[in-house]
């Protein structure tokens, strides 16, 4: 038998067999989520979708939702949402678990969303920010703490004394 292994769902591969596991829908993310899970799901979608012109889409193993960028995206699991949200600013909130850079510009905050009502305000609040935030250029850099100034070069670690060779 010729073919191959999928590295992302190890299913094996016929030659020239047609192979897509990469790809998958709303639908297929969703449909194991138990009721009160959907029903968060249901709230959150219809929350971001209330806020204009977007482009929502399924992408692996997650949710998609964009406009010119991904303002947010949820990752399914089985006892509650992963709501991954990007914003230009660092919260400091009981919701928020995780927060990481994602750009010079943008910050990923992680939310986990495990009952309907935890999709209201500030979350909700928070989702138009990044609504917001994703439609406009890029401003001043969120990560500002982190870069070097304008004729400042990066180190890597730390600095060293250096010796002389002078006798």
């Amino acid at each position: 038998m010729v073919g191959r292994q999928c590295y992302h769902c190890k299913q094996w591969i016929e030659e020239g067999q047609a192979h897509d596991c990469w790809t998958t829908t709303e639908a297929a993310l969703t449909r194991d989520l138990p009721e009160g899970l959907r029903d968060a799901w249901e709230r959150l979608r219809e929350t971001a979708a209330s806020f204009g012109d977007q482009r929502i889409y399924a992408s692996h193993k997650s949710i998609m939702f964009s406009r010119k960028s991904c303002y947010f995206f949820v990752r399914p699991k089985r006892k509650f949402l992963e709501l991954c949200v990007f914003l230009g600013r660092k919260l400091q909130a009981p919701q928020v678990r995780r927060v990481d850079p994602a750009s010079k510009s943008k910050i990923v905050h992680v939310i986990h969303i495990t009952h309907r009502d935890e999709v209201e305000a500030p979350v909700t609040d928070w989702l138009q920010e990044a609504y917001e935030l994703s439609e406009a250029p890029a401003q001043a850099d969120a990560l500002s703490q982190r870069t070097p100034g304008p004729n400042k070069k990066p180190t890597a670690g730390k600095t060293r004394a250096v010796k002389s060779n002078k006798q």
